[in-house]
């Protein structure tokens, strides 16, 4: 019996004669490999557990663990045996006994520092607000398709919608919270097959609702009587940092929460960018122009933000509620904080900017264009953000022609 190593595994092929080959290591005994006819590889462990019974665990295949890994998993298992324990036995007990809510809690433990802060959060409120309440209680080894599917549709009918903590208004779920929730479900479940709790990834086949593409831009004669409203609001109101935040979203194409939790250190007005360490694409330098700079500058910085709230420490959030009184008194259909990035791009089309630039300018991590423009601001992209944010600044003065409206974007 030889020692099993990376070199010998690496050597080994399926025997000619179509059958199983099995592996053992002179160094512990009961632990081997197994290679199927396919080609496909495992570790495991051979024992035999208190009552004399045979058992055979599987440690995991051959490329997921290095031999040396599956060795010290193997004498971890074995050493559980010498104790009196059945590794075996115990792994089908978790199998058959574990729930969708148990599930959920160790994988938001395992994912707590494999993923993203915002991300981490956001699973977190989904899975409290949506997964939990509809089939937390089902045993995962049992959880089929139709119980997503289900949840799915309970989640798109508003079954699990809640008024909001502190801010007003409902969760109500719909399409787009139902998507997201079954594609963090599938790697939940993905996590789960992973540690053998599960044999196949149910979530995986379920159809997600299509969520709508959004098509709302704000022509030039709309950008131009939002502009009035929002000098008319500073002169009434005085609401600083939500209607400087409108205006910046409108000149940068900025997701909602990247301008409102902006951090003031994470502007370099020099180079004229962003440096987000924590957009939607991870790390990325978003290059931005002079008049987006300029509503930076008029804002009275709090506590670090960059739109600070009116009250407290934080930095601002009650960008629907301004959104909406800036609306109704431009007469313009009420539209989503989305619709600004959406009109950004739009204008940026109609400057007949291509896809690619107008791409670098959102953030999009489109086949390396984040990549590309990671470390510095590239020129070109400063320049097509100076220029579109100077035609928004000149429509929101009135002083662009109403006509050609602005051509759509699509790819937003």
């Amino acid at each position: 019996m030889p020692k099993i190593t990376k070199r010998l595994v690496d050597g080994l092929r399926p025997p000619p004669d179509g059958r199983e080959l099995q592996v053992w290591d002179s160094e512990i005994k009961g632990f081997g490999l197994r290679l199927m006819p396919s080609g496909v590889g495992s570790y495991f462990v051979f024992y035999r557990n208190a009552e004399g019974r045979q058992r055979k665990l599987t440690l995991g295949r051959v490329g997921a663990l290095t031999p040396d890994e599956a060795r010290d998993l193997a004498r971890l298992r074995l050493s559980e045996k010498l104790r009196g324990g059945d590794p075996s036995a115990e792994r089908r007990k978790v199998r058959s006994s574990i729930t969708v809510a148990e599930l959920c809690d160790r994988y938001l433990e395992y994912s707590r520092h494999r993923v993203k802060v915002s991300t981490h959060k956001m699973d977190v409120s989904r899975i409290e607000r949506h997964v939990k309440p509809l089939i937390g209680h089902h045993r995962v080894a049992s959880l089929t398709a139709e119980d997503v599917l289900r949840m799915q549709s309970d989640i798109i009918a508003g079954k699990t919608g809640a008024p909001r903590a502190g801010r007003g208004g409902r969760t109500t779920g719909g399409k787009a919270a139902a998507g997201r929730t079954v594609g963090m479900l599938g790697s939940i479940l993905e996590y789960a097959r992973q540690l053998k709790l599960v044999t196949e990834n149910v979530a995986r086949g379920v159809k997600k609702p299509p969520e709508g593409k959004v098509t709302r831009f704000l022509s030039f004669g709309e950008i131009a009587r939002l502009g009035a409203a929002i000098r008319n609001a500073r002169e009434v109101e005085g609401n600083a940092s939500g209607l400087a935040a409108v205006e910046f979203l409108l000149m940068t194409g900025c997701r909602r929460m990247e301008a409102l939790a902006l951090p003031v250190e994470w502007v370099d007005a020099s180079a004229k960018c962003l440096r987000l360490q924590d957009s939607k694409s991870g790390y990325q330098v978003r290059p931005i122009g002079a008049p987006a700079l300029s509503v930076i500058a008029s804002v009275e910085h709090r506590n670090g933000w960059v739109f600070p709230a009116v009250r407290g420490e934080g930095h601002f959030v009650g960008l629907p509620k301004v959104l909406g009184r800036l609306c109704r008194s431009a007469g313009i259909e009420p539209i989503s904080p989305h619709v600004l990035r959406h009109t950004f791009a739009s204008v940026a089309a109609g400057m007949s900017y291509s896809e690619l630039t107008i791409a670098g300018l959102l953030g999009h991590s489109r086949g390396g264009i984040t990549a590309r423009y990671s470390h510095v601001p590239d020129a070109a992209l400063v320049s097509a953000a100076d220029a579109v944010a100077q035609r928004i600044r000149l429509a929101l003065n009135g002083q662009v022609a109403l006509s050609p409206s602005p051509r759509e974007y699509a790819g937003q």
